[in-house]
């Protein structure tokens, strides 16, 4: 019987260590792979001072921030670089195994190093993703030198990959685009559903209704959430390998391989169910302005100062109850 039981402890041991192993070669590739410019690929011009940054070594314990852009590459030629469509700062800490989500609104009107002053989307035109790590950075007062990118395709294969995401849809959304013979028309129900690709695409684009910009990008904040708690379920993690090998030819990124398989382990453990989401600015620290078409104009510092409280851990008498409250689309209203 003790002889018996050995076997089987033994044969689990051997299974647990080749499932790991074939997952974690899996992440490794996935992670070689999408160091490639599968996205866009920026063309240094004579003179330019960009370069890459220096990717500092992660110990897998202080706060990592992330950059995610979503770019919109319809009607791009020769490789141009497009400007990003939506513009998502991730902070993690490793230590509380918290992250928070601050959406960046495109209309920000800020000071882009070298290019003079213009709406924060369009620092990856100027000078690819490293200026706009470097200009996200400059805003938010946090070092920044982390990036992942994709596209309209490589968003709906990542969800199509996952088998979609359940989402509330808070009301039905309409929309007729006049470009690519309706291809990203908007035609969305209200109520709870799980969205697929195309679907999940046309909820995070929409922004025709009263408050435009600022729930749009809450929306997105809501899906991204709902897709990290998703990505914790057991299904879907079996599922991995053949996923990550699905969107791969649409992600880009500079972490390195090491540092995605820590990340990856550490997202097992973060704490999905209440990231902090906020809206950059914030209200209350910009103006509105009519220059070069209507922008938003941020008090740098009053930003800076928002995020700080933002990132501070809540106190153990109030675990439950942050002592920041979440952005929602009345906030934006007031």
């Amino acid at each position: 019987m003790i002889r018996t039981l050995k076997r089987l402890l033994f044969m689990l041991l051997l299974v647990v260590i080749v499932a790991g192993g074939y997952y974690g070669y899996a992440f490794y590739q996935f992670a070689e792979d999408i160091q490639a410019p599968n996205v866009i690929e920026h063309r240094q011009e004579p003179g330019e001072t960009t370069k890459a940054a220096e990717m500092p070594v992660w110990d897998g314990k202080d706060r990592v921030n992330i950059l995610l852009m979503g770019v919109d590459r319809r009607g791009m030629k020769n490789n141009g670089l497009p400007r990003s469509d939506s513009m998502m700062l991730v902070s993690v800490d490793p230590v509380t195994k918290r992250y928070d989500l601050f959406s960046i609104l495109r209309d920000t009107y800020v000071e882009i190093p070298g290019h003079g002053s213009s709406r924060i989307n369009a620092a990856i035109v100027e000078g690819g993703p490293e200026l706009a790590m470097e200009t996200v950075s400059q805003l938010t007062g946090l070092s920044v030198d982390r990036y992942v990118i994709t596209d309209f395709e490589g968003f709906r294969h990542l969800i199509d990959a996952v088998g979609g995401v359940e989402i509330d849809v808070e009301k039905n959304m309409r929309y007729r685009d006049p470009t690519d013979k309706g291809m990203y028309d908007i035609d969305l129900k209200k109520g709870l559903q799980r969205l697929d690709g195309t679907k999940a695409l046309q909820y995070v684009r929409f922004r025709h209704d009263a408050t435009s910009d600022y729930t749009r990008t809450e929306r997105q904040r809501k899906l991204m959430a709902a897709l990290a708690s998703q990505m914790k379920n057991g299904t879907t993690l079996i599922q991995l390998p053949s996923i990550l090998k699905q969107i791969t030819p649409y992600v880009q990124t500079n972490i390195s391989s090491m540092d995605m398989l820590k990340l990856a382990g550490l997202g097992l453990s973060l704490d999905t169910q209440q990231p902090g989401q906020y809206q950059l600015p914030p209200m209350g620290t910009f103006r509105e302005s009519h220059r070069a078409g209507s922008v938003l104009i941020p008090d740098v510092d009053k930003v800076q100062a928002f995020i700080q409280e933002a990132l501070q851990p809540p106190l153990k008498e109030e675990k439950e109850t942050s002592s920041i409250p979440q952005q929602t689309s009345s906030d934006t209203q007031r």
